[in-house]
């Protein structure tokens, strides 16, 4: 496995992480109980399009990313959000991706993203792994805050997702609720996983 291959393992394991804690999180929400059974596949389906667009962008990263990089990427995602929407047929919406609204919060994340990625790839030591790495770029409260702000882009674009949704006249005073309970849950998660990530970063190996 090369340095970006592990380096999106890692943003793999902890948006997965972050998608389960969201995924309590709502569990709690009474709003939102009645329509969790469709709602945890389409948020397992959403942070599977995360990953993929997050992988694109941290292979990306071993050069600093140009304007050229960018709207590759953001083409790319769109060809990812084709994949995304084949998956989550069947669920009871319809799903209208407002490219307008969504785009301008994915360039940020990817330049974020692309920025930070390539800041771990440029001070990896020789011979160290993904933790030493991230350790060499960031001090521990950058890292954190490098993480929250990029979970909250994540946030953002899937509040802006879920304001999409077409629901049946049943479910649809529920879309409000359900997307600003949505992202109220994940803003919250933000501040936890990225805490977690600097506690797993910067954590002290046992003595020998």
């Amino acid at each position: 496995m090369d340095r970006a291959d592990a380096l999106a393992s890692c943003n793999r394991s902890l948006l997965r992480a972050f998608s389960r804690h969201v995924a309590v999180g709502l569990n709690d929400r009474l709003p939102v109980r009645m329509a969790l059974p469709w709602l945890e596949h389409f948020l397992n389906q959403n942070v599977a399009k995360e990953i993929k667009k997050d992988t694109l962008v941290i292979r990306r990263a071993g050069a600093p990313l140009g304007a050229d990089a960018v709207r590759e990427l953001l083409a790319a995602a769109r060809d990812v959000d084709r994949h995304f929407l084949r998956n989550v047929a069947g669920i009871p919406v319809d799903i209208v991706i407002r490219y307008d609204e969504i785009e301008p919060i994915r360039r940020q994340r990817i330049e974020r993203l692309g920025s930070a990625a390539h800041a771990v790839l440029s001070a990896w030591p020789d011979g160290r792994g993904a933790r030493s790495a991230c350790q060499a770029a960031y001090p521990r409260a950058e890292l954190e805050r490098q993480v929250h702000e990029l979970l909250h882009l994540y946030a953002r674009e899937t509040r802006a997702l879920a304001g999409a949704l077409h629901m049946p006249m049943l479910l649809a005073p529920l879309r409000d609720r359900l997307a600003r309970a949505l992202y109220e849950v994940m803003t919250e998660a933000a501040g936890v996983l990225a805490r977690r990530a600097g506690q797993e970063v910067f954590r002290r190996r046992p003595a020998a």
